[in-house]
């Protein structure tokens, strides 16, 4: 086995001479060409974080990323069956009324705060965790959770305005 050169344009060339390959060869583990493509695609990305390991002498990068993609084709497999007898012994899941205004006025709120915030608002208000259950949770101190929640509070706040004022009609009122 000769050695593959450890860099970016390596491992291009490595994509380009197998992934159309180890997708044909995975189409009917996977159940489809879509699914096989994805597997296959997941894989080298994985492959992409591991290169500088995979591209040194001795080591088979093919075996790997086709191992590794059988896997991911695999473990995608026995999910939808898993779903598929849940589904079969409980019923479709039921359908659930559109979100409100006023919900998606909080909902492009919270996202525009940091992430640390908005998980410590959406864990307290709508878990209705209280602060000690939050930190462990988080893994952070209780007075953490608190100046999250604060501060949170207070970035929240003016943003709903901003959003329940978007999403009133022409003549003030909300839809």
């Amino acid at each position: 086995m000769t050695a593959i050169a450890a860099g970016e344009d390596s491992f291009e060339a490595f994509y380009s001479a197998n992934a159309a390959r180890l997708a044909g060869q995975l189409y009917f583990v996977a159940g489809g060409a879509d699914e096989a493509g994805d597997c296959v695609q997941e894989a080298f990305a994985r492959a992409w974080s591991h290169w500088t390991r995979l591209s040194k002498p001795g080591v088979d990068p093919i075996g790997w990323v086709y191992t590794t993609a059988y896997r991911i084709a695999i473990s995608r497999w026995r999910r939808r069956q898993s779903q598929r007898r849940a589904v079969a012994r409980l019923g479709p899941p039921g359908t659930s009324a559109p979100p409100s205004a006023d919900a998606i006025a909080v909902r492009d709120a919270l996202a525009r705060l940091p992430q640390a915030q908005r998980a410590a608002l959406v864990l307290h208000y709508y878990e209705g965790m209280r602060v000690e259950e939050i930190s462990t949770v988080l893994g952070i101190s209780v007075s953490g959770v608190k100046s999250r929640l604060t501060r949170g509070r207070a970035a929240l706040e003016p943003l709903v305005a901003e959003q329940e004022e978007s999403h009133t009609d022409r003549w003030g009122t909300r839809p």
